[in-house]
């Protein structure tokens, strides 16, 4: 499978129609790092003309899972790969476009390593923050994802 921005917003259209419906498109894919946008609007904000936190979640564990999803298959290993935690921060009203990044440091690598070796399960934390388009950062999020070696 080809990891293009093309290719990953069909698979979001028919694997995560609610991701799609809101708004949430992949805008680049390179080695290590995933970009994610969404733009504010009618469908996807609060009563407060921002953009509702759910849709951020969604954007935001996109790109941490995409980015995952790229590093078990390169690895030609059937690992299966699950959130079991999430953490949130919102430090200011997110309206306009917003981009989530995700960059992998080598421990998503170090993880699919240890898990191959060992046969156990890992876990790790990956995050991906909300920027807006003056540069500014209106929302954190980290992801617990654990992963483990198909049988």
């Amino acid at each position: 499978m080809k990891f293009t921005a093309a290719i990953l917003n069909r698979f979001v259209f028919f694997k995560i129609p609610s991701a799609y419906l809101s708004g949430v498109r992949v805008d680049s894919v390179s080695e290590d790092k995933i970009t994610v946008r969404v733009r504010s609007q009618w469908i996807n904000q609060n009563p407060f003309k921002s953009m509702y936190w759910a849709t951020q979640g969604m954007a935001s564990e996109l790109a941490t899972g995409v980015l995952m999803m790229r590093k078990i298959y390169s690895s030609k290993k059937k690992i299966s790969m699950l959130v079991v935690g999430q953490k949130g921060e919102f430090l200011k009203k997110a309206t306009g476009v917003i981009y989530f990044d995700c960059l992998d440091d080598g421990q998503i690598q170090k993880a699919i390593d240890t898990a191959v070796q060992t046969g156990e399960g890992q876990q790790l934390v990956l995050q991906s923050n909300g920027v807006d388009e003056q540069g500014d950062i209106v929302s954190k999020f980290e992801y617990e994802w654990g992963i483990k070696l198909k049988q």
